[in-house]
């Protein structure tokens, strides 16, 4: 079962939004698209800025003049530098979560896909950098409401695909779902976070333990389907 960009519904339109058409075309862009394409171009250069200089160093100002537009440019798509970074933020989790959907819907095994979603964790968890932005972006949210409630329903949405996800998966390999799939999302959440934190400290840190982790879960509360007999 491959994945599909629709699958994800932690940012509802994130993934379509940077999907452009490349049919050719003599029609010049209307206002919307230029917009768009303004709007994508800005935090795709933020996201850069964001990542390699950290929150609270990544002005408006600089931002408009990297991507070679005006500050006001900037202010007529987003609100203020918070939403900004929270788009960035938002791209880089929807490009996370879509690694996670194809480990977990590669054409294979139980085991397997468990083995295909610990590979991606070695390739994808752990970025100090990415790690620090989020760290200071969430201190934030002691000062904001807006950030605070922004990043709750982030995070629950999050852990929403994840247990949906979960269901379909152990279904799907034959086991009758004995467990609470919204706290094993919770759980699978937590661990992929503190590793991921864990391993920007320490990049020699076995990352195996992910997936020896969640095959001992997810064995632990389910069982075999069984057989029914008329």
């Amino acid at each position: 079962m491959a994945a599909r960009a629709h699958d994800i519904d932690l940012v509802p339109t994130r993934l379509e939004d940077r999907v452009t058409d490349q049919s050719p075309t003599t029609k010049a862009p209307s206002r919307a698209e230029r917009q768009a394409q303004t709007r994508e171009k800005l935090i795709a250069v933020s996201r850069e800025m964001f990542i390699a200089d950290g929150y609270a160093a990544t002005s408006l100002d600089k931002v408009a003049e990297a991507a070679g537009f005006s500050k006001g440019a900037v202010y007529s798509n987003f609100s203020g530098k918070e939403e900004l970074c929270m788009e960035v933020l938002d791209a880089i989790h929807a490009d996370l979560l879509l690694g996670v959907v194809e480990a977990f819907t590669a054409e294979t095994d139980f085991d397997g896909r468990i083995d295909a979603f610990t590979r991606w964790a070695r390739v994808q968890l752990g970025n100090p950098l990415v790690t620090a932005l989020e760290a200071e972006f969430s201190a934030a949210a002691r000062q904001s409401a807006y950030v605070a409630e922004q990043l709750r329903n982030r995070h629950r949405a999050m852990t929403a695909e994840i247990s949906r996800l979960l269901r379909d998966v152990v279904e799907e390999a034959g086991y009758d779902v004995a467990f609470d799939p919204d706290k094993a999302a919770v759980a699978l959440l937590s661990l992929v976070i503190g590793v991921g934190a864990m391993r920007s400290l320490d990049s020699r840190l076995d990352l195996d333990i992910i997936g020896e982790t969640f095959r001992t879960l997810l064995r632990g509360v389910t069982a075999p389907t069984r057989v029914r007999t008329s």
